[in-house]
């Protein structure tokens, strides 16, 4: 019998043909898994970012009401020279870091009916989560300080949106504030500036028993005091039409030097949130200063500035 002579080449060639078809099934199984994980994974979820705000920088605020405006909110008292009334419209800047993300400017008003007080400040919202766009970010600013404004109930008041997330938004709210340091905002002052009287009033009369014919008649609401009562033109109150969302405070503060009636109003346009804080002290505690004049100065000036802020 003859024998056949072996090749070394062909066994070789059908070794590595088999290698090879079994790379290729190993490789179509490994395939498939990468796709699953890429369904899955973060490519194609972070590929869309949230928008971003309308808004890049902000005015210059001491030069953006108009000296009409400035003149209704701040009247002229006394004799004073044209050159000081000039001084005084032109207002005062706020010192800040970053003029981009927050300015502010105050202006004061010495008048035979007591002093006035106004004070604006913008602020730049600015999300750094790409899955939250500035306005949303910024809304949720804006909810925050109307929930701390404490409106009463039948005010109106719009539900601010939640936050979504339980510790970032602090932080990022955090770092807002810490960028601007040694300067109160407006809600700030407003916490400083109430006064713990009706609440000790209150504990007393529930821990003093029987009260007096005096002090069970309900007192007098005083003139110029904003009404209590739910639906009041004057009390606060969410304000429809300014802006994409606005509410408004008044509240009247006793001292030891006089009273003192102060407006605040917040409102949102885009990714800024302008708040504007007009008040009225007097060394006359019986005449009380008027609410609905300051409410009605104040808005005037908020609706300009929502306008310029639209142009």
């Amino acid at each position: 019998m003859q024998r056949r002579s072996f090749v070394p080449g062909t066994a070789l060639a059908t070794v590595a043909a088999l290698a090879a078809t079994l790379t290729a099934c190993t490789g179509d199984s490994g395939s498939a898994g990468g796709s699953a994980d890429t369904k899955g994974g973060g490519a194609a979820a972070t590929s869309a970012s949230a928008e971003p705000g309308k808004y890049k920088t902000l005015p210059e605020p001491c030069g953006l009401p108009s000296k009409g405006i400035l003149r209704r909110l701040l009247p002229p008292g006394g004799t004073e020279s044209p050159q000081d009334a000039d001084k005084v419209y032109a207002g005062t800047a706020d010192i800040t870091y970053d003029t981009d993300r927050r300015v502010g400017c105050r202006w004061k008003r010495e008048a035979p009916d007591g002093t006035r007080h106004l004070t604006l400040d913008f602020e730049r919202v600015v999300s750094y989560d790409p899955a939250v766009s500035d306005d949303d970010k910024a809304q949720n600013v804006y909810g925050k300080k109307e929930l701390a404004a404490q409106l009463p109930a039948g005010g109106n008041s719009a539900s601010p949106t939640p936050s979504s997330s339980s510790g970032k938004d602090d932080k990022d709210d955090k770092d807002d504030k810490d960028g601007q340091p040694g300067q109160n905002t407006p809600d700030d002052q407003g916490t400083q500036n109430d006064s713990p009287d009706s609440d000790q009033a209150a504990g007393k009369a529930a821990a003093g028993g029987k009260a007096s014919p005096a002090s069970s008649a309900p007192p007098a609401s005083p003139s110029g005091s904003p009404s209590d009562t739910p639906g009041s033109d004057i009390a606060p109150r969410v304000l429809d039409g300014l802006a994409d969302a606005a509410f408004l405070n008044d509240k009247l503060v006793t001292a030891d030097s006089g009273v003192h009636r102060d407006v605040t109003i917040v409102f949102r346009s885009s990714n800024v949130i302008v708040t504007l804080s007009y008040d009225q002290w007097s060394a006359d505690k019986t005449t009380l200063p008027d609410s609905r004049d300051l409410q009605e100065k104040a808005q005037a000036l908020a609706q300009e500035l929502a306008d310029r802020f639209n142009e």
